[in-house]
């Protein structure tokens, strides 16, 4: 694999000053006026936002900001109250979440949902689109679906194979940590063939010797030429390798921009200040280390 920094950050994606909703110069993921309210809580209020195309854009924002509730609308797994958004030009509003998926945009979730009593192997193979076996007449006859089954298996091993999941292949996922979920669930997206890749919070509780494996992975996504959007609060990951970050505040979007000066604003520093209340502003932002009590 690559390293790390052989990275090269995008640039160019916007068109005049950078700004929530500014305007993209080759969008893949259009939202206008996406709002969703659970009770009296507005959860979602998302006026206009792109998503630029062939890049690596970060969404982030304290807790409860609505970064998942926007990622689950955006994907149907749930619907909004108002509001449209189109994928590669194509509108999704009221699309079922298995057809946005067979479109091209496929996600991953903050909890993994590897089905525990299936293989490792069983779960990537799942994951392929438009598989003949699965309808009721042709299952019943073998020779229908039996070649491409075979094709699938392989496609699904080679996966496997570059996530270093190729040992487990038998083993059932209930057995994989937390960290290996994380990257079953990532290989088994990519079985899809999907353009643009959703990751909610990809580290989260993940060991930090797979920490880098995962980065190395969401890195080679773009340089397949995959879009990615993800989920993260780990300031320095998103700084490392986002090309483009968004930054929501209590359903809204509050600032966008290049990592390094999307960071320095003050909207994205008012906006962590209530969750972060005994941390240094700075090392929220990412731009000074921790202080070790030892260098006091």
């Amino acid at each position: 694999m690559s390293s790390n920094s052989e990275h090269q950050k995008s640039t160019g994606l916007h068109i005049g000053t950078a700004a929530p909703g500014v305007q993209k110069v080759n969008p893949i993921l259009v939202i206008d006026h996406v709002k969703k309210s659970f009770g009296g809580l507005t959860a979602v209020d998302v006026q206009h936002l792109e998503i630029p195309s062939g890049a690596i854009t970060a969404l982030i924002g304290p807790n409860g900001a609505g970064k998942t509730t926007l990622f689950n609308l955006l994907t149907g797994f749930d619907t909004p109250d108002t509001g449209a958004w189109s994928f590669k030009g194509k509108e999704l509003a009221g699309v079922p979440s298995f057809k946005v998926a067979q479109m091209g945009q496929v996600r991953t979730f903050q909890l993994t949902k590897a089905l525990s009593l299936l293989t490792v192997l069983e779960n990537m193979k799942l994951g392929a689109k438009n598989q003949t076996g699965e309808k009721l007449l042709n299952s019943l006859f073998p020779f229908l679906w039996r070649k491409q089954d075979n094709e699938l298996e392989a496609k699904a091993m080679e996966l496997l194979k570059r996530f270093k999941l190729d040992a487990k292949k038998d083993d059932f996922a209930a057995s994989l940590s937390g960290g290996q979920r994380k990257l079953l669930e990532m290989a088994r997206a990519l079985m899809t063939d999907p353009v643009l890749v959703m990751l909610d919070e990809p580290m989260a509780g993940v060991n930090p010797a797979l920490t880098q494996s995962l980065l190395e992975h969401v890195l080679n996504l773009k340089k397949e030429g995959m879009t990615v959007l993800f989920v993260e609060h780990d300031m320095h990951m998103v700084r490392h390798i986002a090309d483009w970050v968004v930054v929501m505040a209590e359903g809204k979007v509050v600032a966008e921009g290049p990592p390094d000066s999307v960071m320095k604003e003050q909207a994205v520093i008012d906006a962590y200040l209530g969750a972060h209340q005994d941390t240094d502003l700075g090392v929220v932002t990412g731009r000074i280390k921790v202080i070790s009590e030892e260098g006091k």
